[in-house]
């Protein structure tokens, strides 16, 4: 069975950008973590309830390659796909300019559940995203 991929439209804000009129590099973070955030509320997990919890899943690496820029009023088709690979799960993402299909870039984030600050698995992690584990 083909896993799903996850994906959700943003419009690029004027503010996201620099001198040179195109999206500052650290906003490319916020894109992605909004989508991270938007594919757990989708899959009916809410981050400040785990939290709350005592589950935290936290970004232990980003590795982010820019490939095409982005400017003010453009809007993002930002999508990703996730595997398990041990304690970590892993985000494959990527960010297109929707007008064009241009790729304007990858990321691969790695991140870890801590549960009362303790590395754990996170089971519960797993039995939400069984749909789109690859």
């Amino acid at each position: 069975m083909e896993k799903k991929i996850f994906e959700t439209e943003i419009k690029v804000r004027d503010y996201e950008c620099d001198a040179q009129g195109i999206v500052n590099n650290a906003n490319y973070q916020h894109y992605y973590e909004i989508t991270r955030h938007e594919f757990l509320e989708s899959i009916g997990i809410s981050f400040s309830d785990s939290h709350d919890e005592g589950i935290d899943p936290v970004v232990s690496r980003i590795e982010i390659f820019y490939k095409a820029p982005l400017k003010g009023g453009d809007r993002i088709i930002s999508s990703m796909t996730v595997k398990r690979k041990g304690a970590r799960i892993i985000f494959n993402q990527t960010i297109k300019r929707k007008s064009d299909n241009t790729l304007c870039s990858t990321a691969t984030v790695d991140v870890v559940i801590l549960i009362n600050g303790v590395l754990s698995i996170g089971d519960r992690y797993d039995e939400a995203m069984k749909e789109y584990l690859e």
